[in-house]
């Protein structure tokens, strides 16, 4: 581990090694508590393409509908009529977004493989949904940070990703295999991220997070 290296969520240098396996080296921040791969282990864009290229997400597919489900129903279930979201990593198959759009939301798309277009970044929601994607990312508290900026007052961000338990759960956890999968999120550093920006956080199960943004004062 180099001397430099620092968290890429809280950008803390208490960083210490939490696992190893024959793959790659894992860290562990002691501010955030996020767990990370070694720098070196960063894939780059060809070969995260590569991978994504791989996954079949079908709107159509009843199961994987029920899969998103377990983040729409809460999400739609705290959301007012007529909502505007963005669907933050949509995927070649923006499933979610179309689900949301069945219910009446509109929802813009971005991803930076898939939807391109940066200009989504550029507006105001009332949510933004980010399934199985904060994982992937390679700077979590700059693309997180982006991400609350976007939100309205009252807005809600709801994400989706595994869990990270403890370090003996880890050193089996089928999750961190995906050589795509680079940061990954406990409670704990979803509770310090909300107490940073005084949001709430609800936990939905195994994998589901909703943050609300603090609504405007009067």
């Amino acid at each position: 581990m180099s001397a430099e290296t620092h968290c890429p969520l809280c950008a803390g240098r208490e960083v210490a090694d939490y696992a190893r396996d024959t793959r790659r080296g894992y860290l562990h921040c002691g501010r955030c508590a996020l767990v990370f791969v070694e720098p070196r282990y960063l894939p780059d864009r060809a070969s995260e393409r590569a991978e994504y290229d791989l996954h079949d997400n079908d709107v159509r597919d009843p199961a994987y509908r029920a899969f998103l489900s377990r983040l729409a129903e809460p999400l739609v279930a705290r959301l007012p009529p007529a909502a505007s979201g963005l669907d933050f990593g949509c995927g070649p198959g923006p499933a979610l977004a179309c689900m949301l759009r069945e219910r009446g939301f509109e929802v813009a798309l971005y991803d930076p493989f898939y939807a391109p277009d940066r200009t989504p970044l550029q507006g105001s929601y009332d949510f933004i949904s980010a399934t199985e994607v904060v994982e992937h990312l390679h700077r979590p508290g700059e693309e997180l940070a982006r991400l609350w900026s976007l939100l309205r007052p009252g807005g809600w961000l709801g994400v989706m990703t595994k869990l990270v338990r403890d370090r003996a759960a880890f050193a089996n956890w089928h999750y961190k295999n995906d050589p795509t999968h680079v940061c990954f999120f406990s409670a704990q550093t979803w509770r310090w991220w909300a107490a940073q920006r005084a949001a709430q956080v609800q936990f939905i199960g195994a994998d589901v997070i909703l943050l609300q943004r603090p609504a405007a004062r009067a």
